[in-house]
């Protein structure tokens, strides 16, 4: 992919923030790293210091808005996105060992438990929002025939006809695309309703990843609930 740039841009929506996933990033290492874990702590801290060391790099090369990208970069953000899911699969893998075997006092393993759910709801949307039409840059910066097919539909995507206050928002009339502010909140609400809520996936890698994340969190639900009763019992 060639570098893309604000003067490549034939489009008219505005950039998008870097913060907003930088914010993401930084909770879910910070829970990753936190989380009561047989994995030795060197393991997971240098799991941590590999994602710092390129969430740095991508930040100094769009420190505000994602303007620009070029090969190392994307290939970076999307790296980093994994990197962060796949290890938080490992963590899942260990709470549900021990919430099934018992093992440790409950705080713990309510407070691990939590650490994974919130972890998984952040770093699907990272991943989410990665992928999607080509990634952030591409997004703003293609032209709309020339985005790559789009993973999920959004409710703007399909507001043209709607009454004008809601049309004026819509994906035709403003050139609208998600953020990652929207990627956040459907990664939330699939993981607290097990299953797709505003936001629909239409590609056979969207609806694999969201069935993924939805058992994760309901088996996550299912055996806190299951740890809860036995001691009340």
């Amino acid at each position: 992919m060639n570098d893309h740039d604000d003067d490549s841009r034939a489009r008219a929506v505005a950039p998008e923030h870097r913060w907003p996933a930088v914010i993401g990033t930084l909770v879910a290492l910070v829970a990753y790293a936190l989380l009561p874990s047989v994995v030795p702590p060197i393991a997971r801290w240098s799991v941590v210091g590999v994602c710092v060391l390129m969430l740095v790099a991508l930040i100094i090369y769009n420190p505000h808005r994602l303007t620009r990208e070029s090969k190392w970069s994307r290939r970076a953000e999307i790296a980093l996105a994994v990197l962060i899911l796949a290890a938080n699969q490992i963590a899942f893998a260990e709470t549900v060992v021990r919430l099934l075997n018992k093992h440790g006092n409950g705080q713990e393993i309510l407070l691990a438990s939590l650490q994974v759910w919130v972890t998984n709801v952040i770093a699907f949307a990272l991943v989410y929002w990665t992928m999607d039409r080509g990634g952030p840059v591409a997004r703003i910066s293609l032209p709309r025939k020339k985005l790559p097919l789009a993973d999920f539909r959004f409710p703007q995507d399909e507001d043209k006809d709607d009454v004008v206050e809601v049309a004026r928002g819509s994906s035709q009339v403003m050139d609208w695309v998600p953020n990652y502010i929207d990627y956040f909140y459907f990664s939330l609400s699939n993981s607290m309703a097990f299953s797709p809520t505003d936001t629909m996936p239409l590609t056979h890698r969207a609806k694999l990843l969201m069935a993924l994340e939805s058992f994760a969190g309901f088996v996550l639900l299912a055996l806190v609930i299951a740890r809860a009763v036995s001691l009340i019992g």
